[in-house]
């Protein structure tokens, strides 16, 4: 509440009843009447003469209020006290002024303290007595003391302790408070200093009830109240009626000014039996309330409530440089933390990973209860969260009714019903969007806030009857009791929303640099591609023109060798005849080289000529001509089928099934080779990842041999290379089953295989059902 706030009272309720429906509106302001611990007198401003005194004139100088009215304060003060007081009320001000006089009326002259003020067109004057034998209550070193712990406070809440102590130190009240102000009017206490033996109201809120508005805006006006007992007699006015007005004179800046009866009647509830109130002032607000309590009346001569003053002003004047200081000390640590958590993601292939593989992850930049990073259909919780599928609900919510890059709210029910069931881990969110079409997002979670607040006694005020009247009553129990705060978390702050932008703006532009390196690398891999693509064609017409040219004169060689041999070995010594031998066996193995580069490069050449194929058909001609080699190959070869049938090649299939089965009963030490040939288990995946029921079908030969060792799993694919002499096994030019892969990858497949030395070996190989 500030001082533009316009409180409404209503004056016809002067010295009438307070009910229900008026207690907003009491006229606490003018009161009429002033409590009895001093005695006060008002002067009209231009004759200085008295048009107001309190009842209780009598009982402190033995002069009746009706005999002061009209007399000046010569009646009461001798020549020099008068011309004192006369210059002090020369510069009075709405800001009271004290003296300390001797009273001409009273046994033995008795010291007053006198607090001038000027106000509502009148002079004020406000009697307390000075006790025999008072010690000055300023002591420059304690001051000195007191201001130096407060300057040197290092959080705002250690601030309110350290002022909640020195007021007690300084005045011996039983109790001292901060009691500070929410947004809603409530208050929470956020420090305490008491008797041991009391029980503490540290943490307890108290409604925005128990201090109504016109309350509020005098403690806007008036930085400190006392009353020194709760069961006084108000001494009334006389006369009660402003001179110049139809109603009692204004004593918003009166010390002595009484107070409302409910507030008294309050203080008794609460067990309280005198009490000294000091504002808070920040910028024209009110911030809070240094509130002090004592169980038995206590009468605090007015320097050393001056002195309290002085610490409440000084607290709300360093008030703003605490709060600093806090929300430094905050943004140092978001700073720092996202510094740190920038480093990791810069850090990591996976830029995600940054953000929650090590200390600090996104939780630790600023207080929240959990978070979730949504990206790519993927959900990685930490901390406190809803479960995933709750994310993945919340996730859509933000993509239809939240299209901004960051939605924050302590309240999701609020914006969806829904967020009722996860209001205990996310009544608070914080959302940036990372990629909004995928759903792509880095969310925080803040709880249920604390899911009670202890309230110091229920916040109704009760009803009595008193001499067949309705009077309001105050709380009457302060028994702490607990009520639900439902679906609201602390609200996040405008740095914590800041940083949270710039968290997504770092993110977005990691995201770009990636995505331009991926634009480079793939306009690169394709220039590369291109490149080796021409390569390869021209290493396959190189391949194809070489061994087509190199056939005729090898063949002729050849044939030269046998003529030789048939024609003139008779001729030739031993030796001569075995290298002629060797020179046919020699050329022989040529040719069979040359054929196996002429067909590898054919298979890259030509096109496929596909067409719906029986692989039954396929495989039955395949072992009708291994036949001719294997005389028992019905024995050997097991086919568990049917085969289907499917769009393909049907030359280029018989060659691939022709060299796995060959290869697998030739490569075998068993006295019975056993091959068995079929469709693979629908799990069955390729290194590539090929196998997909709906896109592939994959086949299998499996055999009894020697098997083959883990690392010649792909050396076997190399064109021309061999595992075993050339006189093991047949021999063979190594070219097989390097050109068997490349015709099966010519129909968008893949051939691998499983073995281990001993074993027997399994080849499988993919074959698209979309040719």
């Amino acid at each position: 509440m500030d001082r533009a706030t316009v409180v409404t009272t209503d004056e016809t309720l002067i010295n009438a009843p307070v009910t229900l429906t008026t207690c907003d509106r009491e006229p606490i302001h003018i009161p009429g009447s002033i409590q009895p611990y001093g005695f006060l007198l008002c002067l009209e401003e231009g004759s200085r003469r008295v048009v107001h005194a309190s009842a209780n004139a009598a009982e402190h100088i033995g002069i009746d209020a009706t005999a002061l009215l009209g007399a000046g304060l010569e009646r009461l003060l001798d020549p020099t006290a008068l011309a004192e007081v006369e210059r002090a009320l020369e510069v009075a001000a709405e800001e009271p002024k004290l003296l300390t006089v001797p009273l001409l009326t009273g046994a033995g002259r008795p010291a007053y303290r006198v607090v001038l003020h000027r106000h509502d067109g009148l002079l004020w004057l406000e009697f307390e007595p000075v006790a025999a034998g008072e010690a000055n209550v300023l002591d420059l070193a304690t001051l000195n003391q007191t201001l130096g712990q407060m300057l040197t406070a290092g959080s705002v809440l250690e601030f309110c302790q350290f002022a909640v102590d020195q007021v007690r130190d300084l005045t011996g009240f039983d109790r001292v408070l901060m009691y500070r102000f929410a947004e809603d009017a409530s208050g929470e206490v956020v420090a305490e200093a008491k008797r041991e033996d009391l029980e503490p109201f540290f943490g307890l809120h108290y409604p925005a009830t128990d201090i109504p508005q016109q309350a509020r805006a005098m403690y806007l006006k008036n930085w400190l109240r006392f009353i020194a007992d709760v069961d006084y007699q108000p001494a009334p006015l006389v006369p009660v009626l402003h001179p110049e007005h139809q109603r009692p004179p204004d004593m918003t800046h009166a010390v002595l000014r009484s107070v409302s009866p409910i507030h008294l009647q309050y203080l008794r509830n609460m067990g309280v039996a005198a009490t000294m109130t000091i504002s808070i002032i920040q910028e024209n607000r009110l911030w809070g309330l240094i509130t002090c309590h004592h169980l038995t009346p206590r009468l605090l001569r007015y320097e050393l409530r001056e002195l309290c003053l002085f610490i409440g002003k000084t607290f709300s004047a360093l008030l703003k440089t605490k709060q600093q200081q806090d929300e430094f000390a905050y943004q140092l640590h978001i700073r720092e933390t996202q510094a740190q958590l920038f480093e990791q993601v810069g850090r990591h292939a996976n830029f995600l990973e940054g953000l929650y593989q090590r200390k600090p992850t996104v939780t630790d930049v600023f207080d929240c209860g959990g978070a979730a990073i949504c990206f790519e259909g993927n959900i990685i919780t930490l901390g406190t969260t809803p479960t995933k599928a709750q994310i993945a609900e919340l996730t859509q919510w933000l993509q239809q009714h939240a299209p901004q890059d960051v939605f924050y709210t302590n309240s999701y029910v609020q914006h969806n019903p829904a967020g009722l069931a996860i209001r205990g881990t996310a009544s608070g969110i914080l959302a940036v969007s990372l990629s909004q079409e995928s759903g792509d997002y880095l969310i925080w979670f803040r709880p249920e806030v604390i899911q009670t607040v202890t309230w110091a006694g229920r916040e109704q005020k009760a009803e009595r009857m008193e001499n067949g009247l309705l009077h309001l009553s105050p709380r009457q129990s302060f028994e702490a009791w607990k009520q639900t705060v439902d679906s609201t978390a602390v609200a996040w702050r405008p740095m914590e929303i800041k940083a949270a932008e710039e968290i997504r703006l770092h993110l977005s532009d990691v995201r770009l640099k990636i995505f331009n390196e991926l634009q480079a690398r793939a306009a690169s891999l394709s220039k590369l591609n291109s490149e080796l693509e021409r390569s390869n064609d021209e290493l396959d017409s190189f391949a194809y023109v070489a061994s087509h040219d190199l056939k005729e004169p090898l063949r002729g060689i050849h044939n030269y060798s046998i003529f030789l041999l048939e024609d003139y070995a008779d001729k030739l010594d031993a030796e001569g005849t075995q290298k002629l031998e060797t020179l046919v066996r020699l050329s022989r193995r040529m040719e069979a080289l040359i054929e196996s580069l002429l067909q590898l490069s054919r298979v890259g050449r030509q096109e496929l000529v596909v067409a719906p194929t029986d692989l039954n058909a396929v495989l039955e001609d395949v072992l009708d001509v291994l036949q001719l080699s294997y005389q028992r190959i019905a024995q050997l070869v097991t086919v568990h089928g049917p085969l289907p049938t499917l769009r393909c090649d049907a030359v280029r299939l018989r060659e691939v099934f022709a060299n796995l089965l060959t290869n697998a009963l030739k490569y075998n030490d068993k006295p019975t080779p056993h091959v068995e040939v079929g469709l693979a288990p629908a799990g069955v995946r390729g290194p590539r990842g090929t196998g997909q029921p709906d896109d592939y079908y994959v086949f299998y030969v499996r055999d009894n041999g020697i098997g083959i060792d883990a690392r010649h799993h792909e050396t076997v694919f190399k064109i021309f290379k061999r595992l075993h002499a050339q006189d093991k096994y047949g021999g063979g030019t190594g070219a097989g089953l390097p050109i068997a892969r490349k015709m099966v990858e010519r129909h968008e497949g893949e051939l691998w295989l499983e073995s281990e030395p001993g074993q027997g070996t399994t080849f499988f190989f993919s074959l698209s059902k979309h040719l």
